[in-house]
């Protein structure tokens, strides 16, 4: 589901930046580079949502152990976090994100340079 997002963002990014990826083209950056370009930013985006989704789901599950457990429960348990598996979850979230974000801006690289900015003119 989160890529299906990731997917709808970047196709809506790379379409906005058409221009600007005809200016590159324009002053001599090779379609590859904008390629590894759109891949970095993908992966940028998958490793601060991984962070992001193990930061707030790790303190939501502190208050539920720690202060909603005991409140209704009258019981409470130990916290251990898989760090291997979540840095293997976020290693491949990253990955999918930047893959993800390469096909979605392979529409806006299909145009020439010239076509891209031909509106400025």
């Amino acid at each position: 589901m989160g890529l299906t997002g990731v997917a709808a963002t970047f196709s809506a990014q790379t379409l906005a930046r058409r221009k600007e990826f005809g200016v590159l083209r324009h002053l001599g950056v090779r379609r590859g580079q904008i390629v590894w370009m759109l891949a970095a930013e993908g992966a940028l985006l998958g490793l601060v949502g991984a962070a992001a989704g193990l930061a707030l789901g790790v303190g939501m599950s502190q208050i539920l152990i720690h202060v909603v457990n005991p409140q209704s429960f009258n019981w409470t348990m130990e916290t251990r976090l898989p760090w291997s598996l979540l840095a293997g979850l976020g290693a491949a979230l990253a990955l999918t994100s930047a893959g993800t974000a390469v096909l979605a801006g392979r529409g806006a690289l299909s145009d020439t340079a010239v076509r891209a900015v031909r509106e400025d003119w």
